[in-house]
């Protein structure tokens, strides 16, 4: 029997014994660890999809995540001494969504209008109907068709807005052709639309107007988000929201305010990309539903403006809130654009005229343009004019008004020239050596050239005439004698030239719309249907026959002649800033569009002649105070049917030309009358320069 224990054997029994044990223990521990997670995540399963389902559900169904394209926030508008004209003001829009209306949308509609009228809200609503009976179409041109010029001259005829529409839902056959009332296009609107009544009232035309706004959205977007209001209240915005108006919704918005009250037809006004529009803004990744400038400075600068648009991301839920929101890319501000324009003056000017007219009750309307050497425009005035903070509820007594308050007529209105059109002649004479400064006419009062046409001086009528006359004297008597024969020399070939060359009868290149206007001569009169006869070249010298021309032509071809003969192009904006204001991204140069060679000796002769009619007892009455001298030309051109227009221009200072002006009145009788008008506008102008003195207004807003 062995002496010894082997006590190794009995401790590796109890080490395999304990080893077991802790395994058993470590597994039991894993078991009870996985059936716990086990048990939670039943439970989490449980909640989702059997307690909480339905709304998860709801969730998974009506959540919606969209792209909207938001504009950068539009740049000002400021005149020439940082004076800010129109800018913008923080607000809140109401956007509609019909989409979440579902059968009930006519009566979310009507139910949002009713509030709209107790809270004095105005909306969106460019239907072309009156909103009261007589149910009449608000425009006559353009209703359903429109005629478009393409890129290789041709033309075709385009459905408009509502043509298109009127097409997609049959309320006509063609729009090229369509023959449809006003009544009966709303009748077939309600049957569209599901609208039930049994008379047409405001109430219902104002519903339609909204639908009318959301089909074509529909029918022309791939969305339906409709911008139904802008600038709303937080009395209006409290009552939405306690309405709980399903689809409608209140976002944060800018909109156009108007620090002042003149140059309306200068400034423009904004709204909503037309379905004619829309193509080209489209292209420049607008959003249908942006505000875009219309007319005036707004749509001339529109690039400049608007800036760059954005792309964020919307979550909404199924009642339209918007539930998150995340920036793709964020829109960029637009640029500050800087006029040339003198508001002070502008609205001085603006007030001389009204005066004028009102006083003047035979005047329908009158204009004023002042520009400086190079085709600034600092004063562009028209009356009747109008309130661009009023405009929208004003447009159809606008519209109808006699006086025609939407037309500019600085810049649209053409009106024969009269005897300021004499200093055309006496360059052309004098340039084409029939004249010298020296050389004269003798006037008798009669023109005795021709046995069978004999046309009068002026003065005849008054029993004198001018006798003998150089060619300062005859612009500052206006002898229509010494320029009767001057332009018969001349010819009309000659005259329609230098009448071109001083830019008449042509489009001056303001960033404006503006009327081309006419020259007198055969091609005009054989356009016109009419046969040129040689003795209509007397009138076509002293402004009459067929020449017609814009106040901003008359202007831009004084400054042409007193500036030494250059002529630019006309324009409003000076410049262009960042839109934190701290750069100047663009600065606008002079346009030369031409030069006519005058002999200095020439000039010298047709500048005295205006000046010394400035010193004249008509005249100096008005320009004696003022502290610049003055040279000017008085127009009387008669009207067939009715009383004479006026016609003014003038330039200062004489020795160093720094503005040119015209005025216009239609039926103002004779120029001399606006005289007094010229002179507040130098004053007022030159007063300013004065005070300005040398202090820099770079980088400088006033308010």
């Amino acid at each position: 029997m062995s002496r010894f224990i082997d006590f190794n054997a009995n401790n590796k029994d109890t080490h395999t014994e304990d080893e077991g044990h802790r395994l058993r223990v470590r597994s039991a521990l894993l078991m009870v660890f996985f059936a716990c997670l086990l048990l939670d995540f039943c439970s989490i399963l449980y909640r989702l999809q059997v307690v909480e389902g339905a709304q998860w559900r709801a969730n998974a169904n009506y959540n919606v995540t969209q792209s909207e394209t938001v504009d950068g926030v539009r740049g000002d508008i400021l005149d020439r001494n940082g004076r800010v004209l129109v800018s913008n003001q923080l607000g809140y829009a109401v956007e509609l969504d019909t989409s979440l209306m579902g059968e009930h949308t006519n009566e979310v509609l009507s139910q949002l209008l009713a509030l709209c009228q107790e809270e004095g809200v105005e909306w969106s609503d460019t239907l072309p109907v009156s909103k009261q009976a007589p149910w009449t179409y608000t425009k006559e041109e353009n209703l359903f068709a429109y005629i478009s010029e393409g890129e290789d001259g041709k033309t075709q005829t385009l459905p408009t807005q509502l043509g298109k529409l009127a097409e997609e839902y049959e309320w006509v056959k063609s729009a090229e052709t369509a023959q449809i009332s006003a009544q009966e296009l709303l009748e077939a609107m309600c049957e569209s639309f599901s609208v039930e009544t049994e008379e047409l009232t405001p109430q219902v035309r104002e519903l339609l107007g909204v639908l009318y706004e959301v089909a074509l959205r529909q029918k022309e977007i791939t969305y339906n988000t409709y911008t139904f209001a802008t600038d709303v209240s937080i009395s209006f915005i409290t009552r939405v929201k306690e309405l709980g108006l399903p689809g409608v919704s209140i976002v944060s918005s800018t909109s156009r305010v108007y620090n002042t009250t003149s140059a309306a037809h200068v400034l423009g006004r904004m709204g909503l990309i037309s379905a004619e529009e829309w193509p080209t803004y489209q292209g420049l990744g607008y959003p249908m539903n942006a505000y875009v400038g219309k007319d005036g400075v707004e749509l001339a600068f529109e690039s400049y403006l608007h800036g760059a648009s954005g792309t964020r991301l919307l979550e909404t839920d199924e009642n339209g809130a918007v539930i998150s929101q995340q920036w793709q890319t964020e829109p960029q501000p637009g640029n500050h654009v800087v006029l040339t324009l003198d508001s002070d003056l502008q609205a001085h000017t603006e007030q001389l005229l009204a005066d004028f007219v009102q006083k003047l009750d035979t005047s329908a309307g009158a204009a004023a343009v002042m520009l400086d050497m190079s085709g600034g425009v600092l004063a562009l005035a028209s009356y009747p004019t109008y309130d661009l903070s009023t405009y929208t509820e004003d447009y159809n007594d606008l519209l109808a008004d006699p006086a025609k308050p939407l037309l500019n007529r600085a810049t649209q209105g053409i009106y024969a020239p009269g005897s300021t059109f004499k200093m055309v002649t006496a360059v052309a004479g004098l340039t084409e050596g029939l004249i010298t400064p020296s050389s004269t006419t003798y006037c008798s009062g009669i023109y005795t050239y021709y046995p069978d046409y004999q046309p009068r001086c002026w003065i005849y009528n008054q029993g004198g005439s001018h006798g003998t006359e150089n060619v300062s004297e005859a612009i500052k008597d206006s002898c229509n004698i010494f320029f009767y024969d001057l332009g018969r020399r001349l010819g009309i070939d000659k005259l329609v030239e230098y009448a071109t060359a001083f830019g008449l009868g042509n489009y001056t290149g303001i960033e404006l719309p503006e009327s081309k206007g006419t020259i007198a001569g055969p091609e005009t009169t054989e356009k016109l249907g009419g046969v040129w006869y040689a003795g209509q070249t007397l009138s076509a010298a002293i402004g009459q026959d067929n020449n017609q021309f814009t106040p901003i032509q008359l202007a831009n071809y004084v400054a042409t002649l007193v500036n030494g003969g250059n002529r630019y192009e006309t324009h409003l904006l000076k410049e262009v800033k960042s839109s934190d204001y701290t750069q100047v991204v663009y600065e606008y140069e002079p346009q030369l569009k031409a030069t006519i060679d005058i002999d200095p000796e020439d000039l010298a002769a047709v500048k005295q002649g205006m000046y010394d009619l400035s010193q004249t007892a008509s005249m100096a009455q008005y320009f004696a105070d003022l502290p610049v001298s003055v040279g000017c030309k008085t127009g009387t051109a008669e009207v067939q049917g009715s009383d004479a227009n006026a016609t003014f221009v003038c330039f200062a200072p004489y020795d160093d030309p720094q503005v040119a002006l015209c005025l216009v009145a239609e039926k103002g009788s004779a120029g001399g009358n606006l005289a007094a008008l010229a002179a507040s506008m130098l004053r007022e102008y030159f007063a300013a320069e004065d005070n300005l003195g040398t202090t820099s207004q770079e980088n400088t807003l006033l308010h």
